[in-house]
């Protein structure tokens, strides 16, 4: 197993047996470019959460080696989602970590401190890793996500270190999905669908474009959607 496929799979269990997750969905995803299936679309779901989505593509004569998960709590709940993606490229080795805020961090502080500090000693010591720099991302995306995500490209040695990040991470998003954060005055369940639909959108991440080269645009499709809504 890759390393990017090993690190998915151990936070994917790490989930599944902390909030008890269950599969409800097991798609097989295809391409023209094989014969055998490129991937697959997995939706998991439980009491503490809405549902976590994985989506596994692995195509070698590409050099695409690419696995995300996405574990998206309650419509009405202003717990931040949790997100990991990890990739090998063929020449590198990248990885997005970060928890999605549920409300405007600028105006809710004590929400900021509680769901966010404590992950800032984490954070500065990812960017410390030898062999790890910064993604190219735009800033337009960035204002999508929080100012504590890790997107980046890594050799296999500083991609074998950020686990300890990703599990860091984790453990202090389990911490909030069990304990809860400061209460907030926002319509949490309208700014969550607003937000999914920017942070999904074709016009706003490149990456659907390669994901509909590869799948097509009906597969490509299904996907987004369950990550969207």
């Amino acid at each position: 197993m890759s390393l990017p496929a090993a690190l998915s799979e151990r936070t994917l269990e790490t989930l599944t047996t902390a909030i008890g997750l269950t599969v409800a969905d097991d798609i097989a995803l295809t391409s023209a470019m094989s014969p055998e299936p490129v991937g697959r679309l997995r939706v998991l779901r439980g009491d503490a959460i809405d549902k976590a989505v994985t989506v596994d593509l692995v195509v070698p004569p590409i050099g695409l080696d690419s696995h995300m998960i996405f574990a998206f709590t309650g419509t009405d709940s202003a717990v931040p989602h949790f997100t990991l993606d990890s990739v090998y490229g063929g020449d590198y080795y990248a990885m997005h970590l970060d928890l999605i805020p549920r409300v405007d961090l600028g105006v809710n502080l004590e929400y900021l401190d509680a769901a966010f500090l404590p992950l800032t000693p984490v954070l500065e010591s990812a960017w410390e890793i030898d062999g790890v720099s910064p993604a190219a991302i735009g800033p337009r995306q960035r204002a999508l996500m929080s100012p504590w995500m890790v997107v980046c490209r890594a050799t296999e040695t500083a991609f074998g270190a950020l686990g300890a990040s990703v599990d860091a991470y984790l453990r202090h998003w389990l911490t909030l999905v069990d304990k809860g954060v400061p209460a907030v005055d926002a319509d949490l369940p309208a700014r969550d669908l607003a937000n999914r639909a920017n942070l999904f959108s074709p016009q706003v991440d490149p990456v659907w474009a390669q994901v509909t080269r590869l799948l097509g645009a009906e597969q490509s499709e299904r996907v987004r959607q369950e990550l969207e809504s």
